[in-house]
């Protein structure tokens, strides 16, 4: 099995101002005249980490990760209550994505994304195939309304005590409907109680959900969580700014894009399809199913995977 590769740090960072009162932080690691390639983390919100850059051995890849909007070292921040997140679309992501391209003097690259990095990395190649080397994704999804559904409502039977916790986080009256949409409302509440308590509830349901992963230290930090809260919620209540279906529709556009899809078994987001359908509707794409991992990028399986998917394309393979 390939392992991570060892810990390293950005040789050069910055922000970047990408319109609307926005600017991301970007770094770049790795080898300064190497392959480049880019991460797209997950969430929305989660914001880029160390670990991301030890997908890729460091002699052959010049590493490019950057925090999405409002997230992470981002600016402005979604933990501010008056923050304004209606400037935070898919649409304005793929924008910084090639914003940030430009400002590197990069004309390919290979995207790897993860979770709604693999939506925002499908998206991104769809619209500009022309910019991309080669696609890993990993815990895949494709922003469709029956996943949200899936992860707010469907797998309750499998968690019984925490997803009623979760539902009953929200108004009697919402607890039927659209939860996402409900946690977004509560999240946006004059009351910074509420607002604390709904992004708690949804941090702890986000947690219970991934069987066999550890409990995600991050969401203990008030700031984090907070802003991870609004902009999942913000997402997820508005079909992720994209039409339905979309992303699988237009998949046939990857052809002559070489990609890897690493998917876990026990991934619950496999429960409507989704790894599958995309293989499918992908022209030359490899899946690549990962036995007793779930849906966490740092499962050894899974990271395993990336990396040896990383090194071939690394090798031109």
């Amino acid at each position: 099995m390939a392992e991570l590769y060892p810990p390293i740090e950005p040789f050069e960072h910055g922000m970047l101002a990408v319109g609307d009162g926005h600017s991301i932080y970007w770094e770049v690691c790795g080898n300064p005249d190497g392959l480049p390639a880019v991460v797209l983390h997950g969430g929305p919100g989660s914001g880029c980490t160390p670990w991301h850059r030890r997908l890729f051995d460091p002699s052959i890849y010049r590493i490019v990760l950057f925090d999405q909007r409002n997230c992470g070292r981002s600016l402005p921040h979604a933990s501010d209550p008056s923050v304004d997140l209606e400037t935070n679309t898919t649409a304005q992501l793929l924008g910084d994505i090639e914003a940030l391209r430009e400002q590197l003097g990069i004309e390919r690259w290979l995207v790897l994304g993860g979770s709604w990095g693999s939506v925002l990395g499908l998206a991104y190649a769809e619209a500009h195939p022309e910019r991309v080397s080669a696609l890993v994704l990993w815990g895949v999804a494709t922003g469709t309304d029956a996943e949200v559904r899936l992860l707010t409502r469907g797998i309750g039977p499998l968690f019984p005590e925490a997803w009623a916790r979760f539902r009953d986080g929200v108004p009697a009256s919402e607890r039927d409907g659209d939860l996402a949409r409900a946690y977004a409302r509560l999240l946006e509440d004059a009351d910074p109680a509420v607002r604390e308590r709904a992004a708690r509830d949804w941090c702890a349901w986000e947690d219970a959900s991934v069987p066999g992963a550890a409990s995600n230290p991050r969401y203990e930090d008030p700031a984090f969580r907070m802003a991870f809260a609004r902009i999942v919620t913000h997402y997820w209540s508005r079909g992720h700014f994209l039409e339905e279906g979309q992303v699988l529709r237009a998949a046939s556009r990857l052809a002559g894009v070489p990609g890897v899809i690493v998917q876990g078994r026990l991934d619950l987001g496999n429960l409507v399809g989704t790894p599958w359908l995309l293989h499918e509707a992908w022209p030359g794409s490899e899946l690549v199913m990962v036995d007793e991992a779930g849906h966490s990028g740092s499962a050894s399986g899974i990271a395993s995977a990336l990396v040896e998917a990383t090194d071939r394309f690394g090798r031109g393979g």
